[in-house]
């Protein structure tokens, strides 16, 4: 079905780049502004749950997506300072069955090379930095910093946690600093032979912080995101280059095999954590939020690019189904996915807390419990994640929030 009205999308990270063309599929003229002036391969990898891959799936690009990442057999949980195994999950056997999509890893450059491929030329403008945006009766409009100016039928803040869309909508708030420091790096497959665990998906936890790992670029590399309590620095850029011994210095005492993992990294890299307090309202007249301009999130949950995803497919539903009223289908969207994105960053927060307790008596306990969970409990594939990973966006329901019931 073709439409007549023209999106500006604001943003051309992994959100931005699937609404484009889930709005795209639907016959909607669109067009995404990115301030980079080129898109690189720069960042990380991504945890992908089944709710993920069932958003590209609807997209039209699952099938390269899982070509170009990873599917571990299992994920295994470990002390951070012994190496111990606390517990395991099922990474695929009955993953499908129980939610009807696998979970992937995959790098952050190869999910948005994929989308951005589907896209018609001339939808993604680059070199575009938006400064602000405003309503005026019957259309929005975009301002760049070179001056120049787009009028469009809606505007989309896909633009990061730092959204001008949304400063413009509703003032500047600055967001919160969660206390906490990432390191990153990837290391060769070839490189990590001898290293026990190395190749497999591992979390290690141990006090005041824990390290993640996993395959990606088809398995060729080790992606590993280090997490450290800290507020001795707070930059945030993710490409914020680091020396390999300040990352070994912030775990020195944990697990050497780990720490031989770290040290093995071609660049480290490290930012630091930062939130929002969940927005009451997403947007006004003829703009609305999406991603991490809305709802940006501690990544524990694994589901910063997950949200994104389900807010692009979900708009682009009720903008196909919308007959000509935008504003309604915007205000609409912004009441369905509220409550589920509202939940996932409380509970990402409450993650945080888990994984990373400094007591040694609270730790034992937290994994004596996952331990007997793991052994003797009927989940075997998530750490109770199940209200998040059966959701899917192409039957979640338009006439209500949804997402809340792990049923759907």
């Amino acid at each position: 079905m073709e439409h007549t009205a023209n999106i500006a999308i604001v943003g051309g990270g992994i959100g931005g780049l699937a609404a484009a063309l889930a709005l795209h599929q639907r016959g909607f003229r669109c067009t995404v502004y990115e301030q980079a002036s080129q898109l690189t391969g720069v960042g990380g990898g991504l945890n992908l749950s089944p709710n993920a891959l069932k958003t590209f799936r609807m997209l039209g690009v699952e099938e390269e997506v899982i070509a170009a990442g990873f599917q571990d057999e299992f994920q295994s949980l470990r002390n951070g300072e012994t190496g111990a195994l606390i517990a395991r999950q099922s990474r695929r056997e009955g993953v499908m069955e129980k939610y009807g999509a696998p979970f992937l890893t995959v790098h952050r450059a190869d999910v948005q090379d994929d989308l951005r491929k589907h896209l018609p030329d001339g939808i993604l403008q680059l070199g575009k930095n938006c400064v602000s945006v405003e309503n005026t009766e019957n259309n929005a409009w975009v301002t760049f910093a070179d001056g120049s100016t787009v009028e469009a039928d809606a505007v989309i803040g896909a633009d990061g946690i730092h959204s001008a869309v949304r400063d413009s909508v509703f003032g500047v708030q600055p967001p919160r600093f969660t206390g906490c420091i990432c390191f990153r790096g990837l290391v060769p497959v070839s490189a990590v032979e001898g290293i026990p665990e190395a190749k497999n998906m591992t979390a290690w936890w141990g006090p005041a912080g824990h390290v993640v790992h996993y395959r990606v670029r088809g398995g060729d590399q080790v992606n590993f995101v280090a997490h450290r309590d800290s507020d001795a620095w707070t930059g945030e850029s993710s490409t914020q280059k680091c020396s390999r011994q300040e990352v070994l210095d912030s775990f020195a005492g944990w697990n050497p095999d780990l720490l031989k993992l770290i040290a093995l990294g071609e660049r480290h890299y490290k930012w630091a954590l930062y939130d929002r307090e969940p927005l009451k309202q997403w947007g006004r007249g003829r703009i609305t939020l999406l991603g991490d301009a809305v709802h940006p999130m501690l990544p524990y949950l694994g589901q910063g690019a997950a949200m994104a995803l389900e807010d692009a497919c979900i708009l682009a539903r009720l903008l196909g189904q919308s007959s000509g009223d935008i504003e309604n289908a915007l205000r609409r969207y912004e009441d369905i996915r509220r409550p589920r994105t509202t939940q996932v960053v409380l509970a990402s927060r409450a993650r945080a807390t888990q994984y990373h307790l400094k007591s040694p008596l609270a730790r034992m306990w937290r994994d004596v419990k996952l331990a007997l969970r793991s052994r003797f409990g009927r989940d075997k594939t998530t750490l109770q994640a199940d209200w998040v990973y059966h959701y899917d966006v192409t039957a979640a329901p338009l006439d209500r929030p949804s997402g809340l019931d792990s049923t759907e």
